[in-house]
């Protein structure tokens, strides 16, 4: 068996802030039960027996929501003597969670430092971006306590990295939005940009006000990529010890790079098609995908085998689906480096398969980087050598 990769939503859907772009309250409200609870013990018990069974030498159990702390601090150090207990094989265990972070204070991120739990903290950027779709259940701004949270992270050492939904608006402040997490040392950035799940099989016409267009994303992205590279490049042409700390690490960047350098992408969606994961809902329902946790894709429960239910027909069918992409993709000189995106954005409105719905966006983006994005894979295979399939 390989590794395991499991997606917890331990709180199901529920969450203490409101986002207005929130993707997982749109999806959560075309099931039959919006919240499916959270979880119990022994659902988790089942749930941890499962993920050793299923894995031979490694395991990450990934807490998200929802928001995952509202499942309290008790249940995670219950989720840690459930692993002591079940690992039998000794397999390496990985812990992470995903959280908006209003509700760690020093007990939590005790916590989470000593247990060496990574933490990703969803924060838009300054406070004016953040604050404007990130508010709580009554309408109060949440950038304050993220920031607080970030601060107790670092008086505690906790390992950390941020996670920003990238919208209409801060597509205009790509400078503004990097030397923010400059200042604030940032060492690891993920980006989303921001969707509108409500109108994601009906094309572009009437999007919501938060959701980026293709031009307005292109032009960030390349901006982003302008500033992020020349600190990079600085980096490797200086004694690191005397120009101060490594540049950031942009998720997408640094994928780009493992994949011009011949690796496969680490990030999820960049390999042109779907690998069946394991997304575990509050009742202990099982999903092969975050963004298909869906009546219509239930695998089965955690009563099940992890590797039954990932050689079913319906996982099988799930993962099939997302190999065709249309003609022009195929044809298109970027193929090798975008490979027609994350499935979730090029399935047409008729169900048949599109373009991805940000395919100008990546057109802009990688004319104005391909050759940047070539230098870095060869630093790669300077650095680590040949890729090995």
């Amino acid at each position: 068996m390989p590794a395991a990769s499991i997606l917890i939503k331990p709180a199901s859907a529920n969450c203490n802030i409101d986002c207005t772009y929130c993707f997982y309250k749109c999806l959560s409200s075309n099931r039959e039960q919006y919240s499916l609870g959270f979880m119990k013990d022994d659902i988790l018990e089942k749930l941890v027996i499962r993920a050793f069974e299923y894995a031979d030498y490694h395991v990450t159990f990934a807490f998200q929501g929802g928001e995952p702390t509202l499942a309290g601090l008790p249940f995670f150090r219950r989720v840690l003597e459930l692993q002591q207990k079940y690992n039998t094989k000794g397999i390496a265990v990985e812990n992470t969670i995903q959280t908006n972070g209003l509700l760690i204070d020093r007990e939590w991120a005790q916590f989470l430092a000593e247990n060496h739990i990574l933490a990703g903290v969803s924060l838009d950027g300054p406070k004016k971006l953040h604050d404007r779709y990130r508010r709580d259940a009554k309408g109060a701004p949440t950038f304050d306590r993220v920031m607080q949270t970030i601060s107790l992270f670092h008086e505690y050492r906790v390992d950390y990295n941020i996670l920003s939904v990238i919208t209409a608006e801060t597509c205009e402040k790509a400078s503004y939005l990097y030397h923010f997490y400059q200042r604030n040392q940032f060492s690891y950035v993920q980006l989303i940009p921001c969707m509108d799940e409500r109108g994601r099989n009906t094309g572009m016409d009437g999007a919501s006000d938060f959701r980026v267009t293709p031009e307005k994303y292109g032009k960030f992205l390349c901006e982003l990529f302008d500033l992020w590279y020349d600190d990079f490049m600085q980096s490797q042409n200086v004694n690191t010890q005397a120009y101060g700390q490594q540049p950031m690490d942009i998720r997408m960047f640094s994928n780009l790079a493992q994949m011009a350098a011949g690796y496969p992408a680490e990030e999820c969606g960049m390999n042109g098609h779907c690998t069946c994961y394991f997304v575990v809902e509050g009742d202990g329902s099982v999903y092969p995908c975050d963004f298909y946790c869906l009546d219509a894709w239930k695998l089965g429960t955690v009563e099940n085998s992890f590797g039954d239910m990932i050689r079913s027909d319906r996982a099988l069918e799930f993962i099939e689906e997302s190999h065709p992409v249309a003609a022009r993709c195929r044809s298109c000189a970027y193929y090798t480096l975008c490979r027609g995106g994350c499935r979730r954005w090029r399935e047409g409105a008729d169900g048949g398969v599109s373009l991805n719905a940000l395919c100008p966006a990546y057109e802009m983006f990688f004319a104005h980087t391909e050759k940047r994005i070539q230098e870095l894979g060869k630093i790669i295979l300077r650095r680590y050598g040949a890729y090995r399939k």
